[in-house]
């Protein structure tokens, strides 16, 4: 035998295996489940196709497998700095799997702390424009009514040197720009007469809300009056007040535009 065969004989080449760390596997495993979960839950909620209560329920279970899937990934990383396993990537992605199920409900919960929702907000709680959704009766204290009051100041009924009927034309035309479902119109037929809008709207997770949007007439010009409800028990984080707010300042502007531009018009017609 040659030199070299006798050492490989005395002296046998040996593979050291390195592990894989079972918390690395079974932590990037649930989060698999749980971020996919979450997803596809919103998505066929916002679609209708499974009813709120379902979607709480999924919710609930994929919130609780984010949290199982970073407390793995947590003593993965542990165990892999000390035993010096294989494993870091599969921890890695986990982690990032149950930050990114966890993050909108951390989200949520912030805003849920900081900004109190109100179920059902409107310019005029002494006379609230109709719904068409059937909605258990919400009885608004004056407490709450301050509060909402002080929270959404812009949140208040408006009057307009606009003709009621041209009025609600500026309304049915923010109402289609926002994409709103609308299951009630009613346009007024004449300056003095009254008109009603109804719409349903879905917020971002996939709850309904419905806006009720009144346009009253009077001799010099028109009252805008607008409802927001939440048609469940889930809190809507200010969504309703921020809504009314939104779209009667957009209206403002809109109102400016029209007034701006018929000025032009009646030197015309005049001159």
């Amino acid at each position: 035998a040659t030199p070299a065969a006798s050492a490989a004989g005395r002296h046998p080449l040996m593979r050291i295996l390195i592990r894989t760390s079972k918390w690395a596997i079974w932590a990037r495993r649930v989060g698999a489940l749980a971020l996919p979960l979450a997803v596809i839950a919103l998505l066929l909620h916002r679609g209708h196709i499974i009813t709120s209560e379902n979607f709480m329920v999924i919710e609930g279970i994929a919130l609780v497998l984010a949290v199982l899937t970073l407390l793995m990934a947590l003593v993965a990383f542990v165990r892999l700095w000390f035993t010096g396993d294989q494993g870091w990537w599969r921890a890695t992605i986990a982690f990032v799997f149950g930050v990114l199920c966890l993050a909108p409900g951390a989200y949520f919960g912030y805003l849920y702390l900081k900004q109190p929702g109100a179920a059902d907000v409107s310019t005029d709680f002494g006379d609230p424009p109709a719904l068409v959704s059937f909605v258990e009766a919400r009885f608004v204290t004056p407490d709450q009514r301050a509060r909402i009051e002080a929270e959404f100041p812009n949140a208040r009924s408006r009057n307009y040197p606009v003709a009621a009927p041209d009025m609600f034309d500026a309304v049915a035309s923010l109402v289609d720009d926002r994409g709103w479902d609308v299951r009630l119109t009613r346009k007024p037929t004449g300056e003095l007469d009254s008109g009603e809008l109804n719409a349903v709207v879905t917020t971002l997770l996939g709850f309904r809300e419905e806006v009720a949007i009144r346009v009253t007439g009077a001799a010099d010009g028109s009252t805008v009056a607008m409802r927001s409800t939440s048609l469940s028990n889930f809190p809507d984080f200010g969504e309703n007040g921020a809504r009314i707010e939104a779209f009667l300042l957009d209206l403002d502007n809109q109102v400016t535009d029209m007034l701006r531009n018929a000025a032009p018009a009646q030197q015309s017609d005049n001159g």
